[in-house]
This record gives structure tokens, sequence and C-alpha cells, in this order.
């Protein structure tokens, strides 16, 4: 397997922040919306960040979410690959212990044959969703994030096989060869250390997780063994940012992903709900703390103020790029807000 999808003299960089941009989508279903309209939102956005220089663009697993169209993960990556011709295109990612590894395979070698070179397969260890949905989606195989490292290794030998210690028992007819970079996603430690550990490729959510983001990159880095598919360690950071002509409107565009959080802490999660003016009379005090907690790391503003915020970060946590997540409701404003982050 070659380690082209991962770092590659050829890759687009950003010309003020030096390192490669790239998108995180969840195809957010709106307030009043309908799921046809965000995968159409999906590969319009695609598309234009294609247009725009960025690197990739990954879809993410959730399940019973109301706000989430990217359920079937590997069918939105086909199409957002099939609408776009030189975005790499992936998943960020597939919740692993949710699936059999040799459908992952072969999911993911069919996506590499109808799309040579331009698939990435990220994979993380939690379910994406509570625990009642999960024991249905896992049926009688069970299992939970604790057997993630065997997952791991059963994975990469039905893709690998002549790599792997222990041939598997069959073969993934499409997977067997495919060239498909396999990233570690992770919101604590320990994705962080088994990705060093195994010289593999690792994406940080600091979208969600901003207090470990820089302990996690740190230990990733210090950790870092090199292999067979990466010489040297390759930490990708994913990060909300919104951005507008103003501030204030970047600060107004931010409360539908503050609202969204909400629910989620309330146990009632909803479509994605347009933006309001103060979130003041919508969370108490406790809730407020709990979501600066997990969205502490949002960065919003101008084109005036953005910039020197996006490079603080970059230089924080050392990433070598940067994957960028907008849950704004206005489809309009969400590829205006990616726009500015490119141009910038």
């Amino acid at each position: 397997m070659s380690n082209k999808g991962i770092i590659d003299e050829a890759d687009r960089r950003n010309a003020s922040f030096g390192i490669p941009l790239s998108v995180l989508d969840l195809s957010p279903i709106l307030a009043g919306g309908t799921v046809t309209q965000s995968l159409r939102n999906t590969l319009d956005l695609a598309q234009h960040a294609e247009q725009w220089g960025y690197r990739r663009y990954w879809l993410a697993e959730h399940h019973n979410t109301p706000s989430v169209a990217s359920s079937a993960t590997s069918l939105v990556i086909s199409h957002v690959a099939a609408g776009t011709s030189t975005l790499r295109v992936g998943s960020g990612g597939i919740m692993l212990p949710n699936h059999a590894p040799l459908v992952i395979a072969e999911q993911f070698g069919t996506l590499d044959a109808l799309y040579p070179g331009r698939i990435d397969l990220g994979l993380g260890r939690a379910p994406g969703t509570d625990g009642l949905t999960a024991k249905a989606l896992r049926g009688e195989r069970g299992g939970s994030g604790h057997n993630f490292p065997e997952l791991l290794e059963e994975l990469q030998a039905y893709m690998n096989p002549e790599g792997a210690a222990a041939k598997p028992p069959v073969r993934a007819i499409p997977g067997e060869g495919a060239d498909v970079p396999i990233w570690l996603l992770g919101s604590s430690d320990f994705s962080a250390l088994l990705a060093a550990k195994r010289g593999m490729p690792f994406a940080f959510a600091g979208h969600f997780s901003p207090m470990f983001t820089v302990p996690a990159m740190n230990l990733y880095r210090s950790s870092f063994q090199p292999s067979s598919e990466l010489e040297r360690p390759y930490g990708m950071v994913a990060v909300n940012i919104v951005a507008a002509d103003t501030d204030e409107e970047a600060e107004y565009l931010s409360t539908s992903l503050q609202q969204a959080f909400l629910w989620l802490i309330r146990n009632n999660p909803q479509p994605l709900p347009p933006p309001v003016r103060s979130m003041d009379a919508l969370w108490t005090p406790q809730e407020r703390h709990a979501l600066q907690q997990q969205l502490g790391g949002t960065i919003t503003g101008s084109p005036a103020t953005l910039k020197g915020k996006i490079i603080r970060y970059i230089e924080a946590t050392g990433a070598d790029e940067l994957m960028i997540s907008s849950h704004i409701y206005d489809h309009t404003a969400r590829l205006k807000s990616y726009e500015i982050i490119a141009g910038l």
C-alpha cells in the first residue's frame, strides 16, 4: 500500500497556512429540510471545495441522529466522488465496531476500483450513536470499542494479506490490494497511541474534544514508530470554523451548532436549527459551561480576524493538515464560509 494519499509533495497547500485544508461533512439535515436536500448540498459543497483547493472531503458515520444524513457513509462517499474529480473523498469516519471488517474491506475496495487513488478510510472505535442503536447495528455480533485493535488488524489483513501476521481465511474481493490509506480517528489518547505504535496517520476530533487536542497530538508525535506505510508522523486536526463578512455575523451563524449540541446534551437531538441572535434564553449556566467544554475550540470571525486565529491554532496543535467542519444552517452562508477560509 502506498502512502501517496497521506503525504504527497503535490498536495495542495493553502498559501497562507502552509498546510492542506480539508472538509468534514455530516450532510446536515436542516430544520424544515429533507435528506434529499442535504445530500444535494453535500455534493454542491464538495464541488465548490474542489474548486477552492481543499485536499480531502470526509463524511462521518452517525446513526439515529435527526441532523445527520451521512449514516450510510460508503454510499455518500461514492455520491461525492462521482461528482468530483480531484478531491480525495473518505470517511471521517467509519465506526469499525459497527461493521464486520470484511464488509468494510469490500466496500472500500469497490470505492477504490471506481475512483482509483482518491479514497481514504478513516476509522473510529466509538459507535457514533446511542447504545440501543449500536446494538441494533451490530446484531448478534455484539462487541464494543474494546476490541478495536483486533478489528483493525483483521481489516488490514483483508486489504493487505501479504503484510499480515496471519493470512485471513477468506479473501476480500474487491478490497485485497486496494490503494486506500487507513487513518485512525480519535478524541482521546487511545487512538493517538495506537496510530503511533502502528505507524499510521492520525486525525483528532478537535471539533468536539478541544481540551485533549494538544496532549493527544503530542503523544502521537512522541510515540510514533515508522512503518511501511508512513515514515514520519502525520496528524490532522478537525476544528469547527465559521467565517462571515463580520465577526458578529460569524458568531450569529455559529449558534446553529451550539443549539445542536444543546439538544444532544438534553438527549433530544433535532435537525440543525436556524441561528438565533442570543443563546441566553435557551441554555442554563450549567449547559453553557458544558457546551464550552465541547465547543471551546470553535473559531469564528471575519476575514480580518480569522487568519490570525487559524495560524495560532495550527501552531498550538502542530497539525500537518486542518479539516474544517462548518455547521451552518443556510447553505449559501456555508459555502461562503468555506470560500472565505480557502481565500485567506
